[in-house]
């Protein structure tokens, strides 16, 4: 399993730090793991998949149909 920091999450989904908090908060965004009193990570795989189902959305594949998230 890898970890993703807050500077390789926002190049890999090209969002900003607020826009992901947002997303996090509403429970549209895979939930960031605490590893510390100042850092925090996301889980790659949670990430590509999220990624996964909005390509998926894109290419009209009905997410009902969609595995849920972890």
């Amino acid at each position: 399993m890898r970890i993703l920091s807050k500077k390789e999450l926002r190049a890999l989904v090209l969002y900003s730090p607020g826009h992901i908090d947002r997303l996090e908060k509403a429970g549209r965004f895979p939930k960031r793991i605490v590893l510390g009193p100042c850092r925090v990570g996301w889980i790659e795989s949670e990430v590509l998949a999220w990624l996964d189902a909005r390509i998926k959305e894109r290419d009209g594949i009905c997410a009902s149909a969609l595995p849920e998230q972890a």
